[in-house]
């Protein structure tokens, strides 16, 4: 079966030029269309992933040596044809809420679960999921030797119907694109989705002619990206396209070590807007012989101080080419005296520890004490102004008198949980530098301080109302260690899972807080500069739901730690880690955040951890490089007479070393009048983190079905735009979209089948920690979190696993599609879904390469947490490689160091490991061919809606 060619969107009003008009063909089958050209199809042949394979011979061992090489394996099944109309369910189970019948599989680890049922759940047959390698059914548009249609287009234009890339240059004219876009349509029945695209994150547009001629970009993907790339020109053209219009940010992120710094700057005066108080960037231009400059935001005229353009000391013209706040659209201003209104604030930290029983036995306390004393020196403490307090907590309260004259520790007990009493208020708050041989003696000792507690209480809301009277005066950081619900006190919590509410309306009662004195509390913190961070470790239920609203509100983080038990060696790192790289990263503190934008713009709606003060102003306590945040943008007025528009992000704290700093990025993109440029700049990527944390928090202060209807909305609203302005009635029986959203509905349909969103028996804990990673994880996180990456690792090329010269990076494998399909018997495989690397065994995987990597054979290994084995081999060297390059990519992009699984197909967790394979019918989730039909049947339903309208 050979693919329909490349279809050029059109207007539905166009019309072909005179003499060109197609004659009438007979109907064919939709589905099943012969090749043009049916030798070369049956010359091609394809991998796994859908590309041309090369025929070597798989991965081999060869004199005990291991040599990498591609493997000639016969490819695994295609994409199959989607359903009939008998094969369709009458009425899908999207968007409207029924409950599940039969029995469920189940979905998490059996660690992750087992405290909240009497055991797993029937496990569908492995066969089931497998099918025997055949030819591949389908081809990739535009390989079969077809002219490009586009091409053809641009050089007989059709009457009516203007060339997206002629219009884009005559529109912009002063923009200049690195390369056109191929503006195609794609049927999706006929290919599978590339998954492998998914990595491939839109390039910057580079404006020319604004200030200088010198290369400048916009921000790199992880700081800014936008869900349109070329902006339409009214409001009514964007509602037309039914796209949300917004931006993913991470203004303060994370810096790789193969990622340039930002530049930081320290004019004598920050050059600014007298209008909208913009700053300036790359992307004004200069006026009046170079002496003043027109604001990109509101075009106003300001003057240009005189160190732009002559420097005294070396009595010369400044070379502008060289001032990093006119060729980086991410800079970072030292703060003037103007910006500042006292002294930084110092880097406090004050850890809430819960001592209970449950803490004490699983070895929290300990491997907590012991990571601090052993981070104490990666702490920032640049001008050794760096505070740091201890509390712990039961049914009481203990305070310690850290004093730098004290040659031990004094513990204060405080009883009293109504009216908390705060002793020794000088004392409890130490400066890191001076007290040094106190806090190293206290935290020696405190692993061992609570050993034989039999206390299961848990104060956690006293304990947090006294570090609020500590730090009030000051601000900082809160961090809480915590292992059980909060039970003890005023605001304490019960146990309220219910599992009957599962997959029933009442469902998001058990994902919404069930005090308000948690929100009121974050709050309250909010306005002191004070932030939360939650480290939740249980084998019990202790209501996530609740807690992360202390870090939802503050731009905290939550970290998770289901069953922790610190005697598995996995558990301790992982929570080692995690917790070394929390107490040493870069933050800024005291911090706002403001969004301008180019008039007529307006932003309707913020997403993220932070409390938001006005429509434009974010309250950041704490500037957690972790973070995420997102807007979604409104066109209040016409923009005919600008050529592109602006953002500009301004981040105002204090940095690591006290000193008052503006992290700003500027975002410049290109409008257009035609909505064909619309749709091929529309980034699918950006549309799904957007629309997954619209989704969370719609499930947060509405109904969890609410969040599912509009997640399948926001897919179903843009392929039927797209339908209704370039298709015409004949193509109902197919499924189309412009070729740059191709991966859209496979997002959309892997969101909805999410942990967050999937219907199932879920615990209300584990879905809410989904919910919360999802609200704040950068863009790559999220990706990852969202469609997971899958790769094939028993089938290497020579430079897999291997690193990559000059970088801290290795040599990837490429994707392939989540789907039981796509996987041989004999395969080996590796899942990364962000949060944890998955190894998936089968009996029938390659023996050698199994014992290579693991060095036992396949009866003896254990399924569940693992650490593998010091390689001694070139194929375990790379596996290690690989899998080692993801946790520290991982660990310094979200401070989330993954554990590693190793699943059995005859295991208990083989049920959470297929429940990854989102392009696969699951329970009643349907597979990705009946999820197109589906969207297929919605969007010709809305299409005759409004045509009979």
């Amino acid at each position: 079966m050979t693919s329909q060619p490349p279809m050029t969107p059109q207007p539905m009003n166009s019309q072909p030029p005179m003499g060109q008009m197609q004659q009438p063909q007979p109907l064919q089958n939709q589905f099943f269309r012969p090749p043009s050209n049916p030798i070369q199809a049956q010359q091609q042949s394809y991998s796994r992933s859908g590309t041309p394979q090369m025929s070597r011979p798989p991965y081999q061992m060869t004199s005990g040596q291991f040599s990498p090489q591609l493997s000639s394996r016969s490819p695994s099944p295609g994409f199959p044809p989607p359903p009939t109309d008998k094969q369709m369910p009458q009425s899908p189970n999207i968007g409207s809420a029924s409950p599940l019948t039969g029995r469920h599989r189940q979905k998490y680890p059996e660690q992750m679960g087992k405290a909240y049922s009497n055991g797993p759940d029937s496990l569908p047959n492995m066969n089931q999921g497998m099918q025997t390698p055949q030819q591949p059914q389908f081809f990739v548009p535009g390989n079969m030797g077809q002219q490009n249609i586009m091409q053809r287009d641009l050089q007989s234009p059709v009457p009516g119907f203007q060339s997206p890339m002629n219009s884009l240059s005559n529109s912009f004219s002063n923009m200049n694109l690195n390369s056109q876009k191929n503006v195609t349509s794609v049927s999706l029945f006929n290919a599978p989705p590339n998954v492998q695209a998914i990595d491939d994150c839109p390039e910057p547009i580079i404006p020319a002619q604004f200030c200088m001629q010198s290369e400048k970009k916009n921000p790199a993907y992880s700081y800014c990206c936008s869900t349109l790339n070329a902006v339409p020109q009214n409001n009514a053209l964007l509602q037309k396209s039914k796209i949300p219009f917004g931006l993913v940010l991470s203004p303060y992120k994370n810096i790789g070590p193969d990622e340039p710094e930002v530049p930081v700057v320290s004019p004598e005066v920050i050059s600014r807007c007298k209008i909208c108080r913009a700053y300036i960037n790359p992307f004004i231009t200069f006026v009046d012989q170079g002496t003043r400059w027109k604001c990109n935001i509101c075009h106003a005229v300001n003057d240009l101080p005189a160190f732009y353009n002559w420097d005294p000391k070396t009595r010369q013209a400044v070379d502008r080419n060289t001032i990093p706040e006119l060729n980086s659209a991410v800079v970072e201003f030292v703060a003037t005296q103007e910006y500042t209104s006292g002294p930084p604030q110092p880097v406090v930290i004050m850890l809430v520890i819960d001592v209970s029983f449950q803490s004490i036995q699983s070895g929290m306390v300990a491997t907590a004490a012991r990571t601090i004393l052993s981070t104490l020196d990666s702490i920032p403490n640049y001008d050794n102004r760096t505070k740091i307090g201890f509390i712990t907590y039961d049914s009481t309260l203990h305070f310690y008198n850290l004093n730098s004259n004290l040659t031990e520790p004094q513990m204060l007990v405080v009883s009293d949980l109504d009216d908390i009493f705060i002793p020794a208020p000088d004392d409890l708050l130490v400066n890191l530098k001076e007290s040094r041989a106190v806090i190293e003696s206290f935290l020696n000792k405190l692993g061992s301080m609570h050993k034989n507690t039999q206390n299961v209480s848990s104060a956690l809301p006293a304990a947090l109302t006294a570090a609020h009277k500590i730090l009030g005066p000051i601000g900082g950081k809160i961090a809480v260690l915590q292992s059980n619900i909060p039970n003890c006190g005023k605001n304490s919590l019960k146990k309220r899972e219910d599992p009957t509410l599962y997959n029933t309306s009442k469902e998001s009662t058990l994902l919404q807080p069930a005090d308000n004195w948690y929100k009121d509390f974050a709050l309250e913190c909010s306005k002191r500069q004070i932030s939360v961070d939650m480290f939740v470790f249980s084998g019990q239920y202790t209501d996530v739901a609740t807690i992360s609203t202390l870090p939802r509100f503050t731009g905290g983080s939550i970290y998770f730690y289901p069953g922790f038990d610190a005697s598995r060696v996995e558990d301790a790192s992982k929570f080692s880690s995690e917790l070394n790289r929390f107490l040493s990263k870069k933050v800024g503190f005291e911090a706002v955040l403001r969004i301008r934008s180019t008039r007529g713009i307006s932003i309707k709606g913020f997403y993220g951890n932070f409390f938001l003060l006005a429509t434009d102003l974010i309250q950041l306590p704490n500037v957690n490089p972790d973070n995420c945040y997102a807007l979604e943008a409104s066109i209040d007025k016409d923009l005919t007479s600008e050529q592109f528009i602006s953002f500009q992000a301004a981040v105002l704290h204090t940095s690591n070393n006290g000193e008052r700093r503006i992290r700003v990025v500027t975002n410049v993109i290109p409008v257009t009048n035609n909505l064909t440029e619309v749709f091929a700049n529309a980034d699918p990527r950006a549309i799904a983190v957007l629309t997954a944390k619209k989704a969370v928090n719609r499930t947060i202060t509405d109904k969890l079905e609410d969040a599912r209807n509009l997640i399948i909305s926001t897919c179903v609203d843009i392929m039927g735009a797209y339908k209704q302005a370039f298709t015409s009635s004949g193509q109902a029986s197919q499924l189309l979209i412009i070729e740059n959203l191709a991966l859209l509905p496979v997002l959309i349909q892997a969101l909805l089948k999410n942990i967050a969103f999937r219907r199932g028996n879920i615990p209300s804990d584990i879905r809410s920690f989904a919910l919360s990673v999802l609200y704040g994880s950068p863009i790559e996180n999220s990706l990852a979190y969202i469609y997971s990456k899958l790769y094939a690792i028993h089938i290497l090329d020579a430079n897999t696993g291997l690193p990559i010269p000059n970088t801290s990076q290795v040599y990837m494998p490429p994707r392939i599609n989540l789907s039981m399909q796509r996987m041989t018997q004999d395969g080996i495989y590796l899942l990364d879904n962000s949060q944890h690397i998955i190894i998936w065994l089968s009996r029938g995987s390659n023996p050698e390469l199994v014992n290579a990597l693991f060095q036992k054979p396949y009866e003896a290994i254990q399924s569940g947490k693992t650490t593998l084995p010091a390689p001694n081999n070139d194929y375990a060297t790379r596996i290690n490689n690989i899998i080692e390059y993801i946790r520290k990519s991982r660990l310094i992009s979200y401070n989330n160091m993954p554990y590693v699984y190793i699943v059995k197909e005859d295991d208990n967790n083989r049920g959470w490991f297929i429940s990854h394979m989102v392009e696969d019918k699951l329970d009643n989730e349907l597979s990705y061919p009946q999820f197109l039909s589906h969207l297929r049947e919605q969007v010709n339903y809305i299409y005759i809606y409004i045509f009979i309208n």
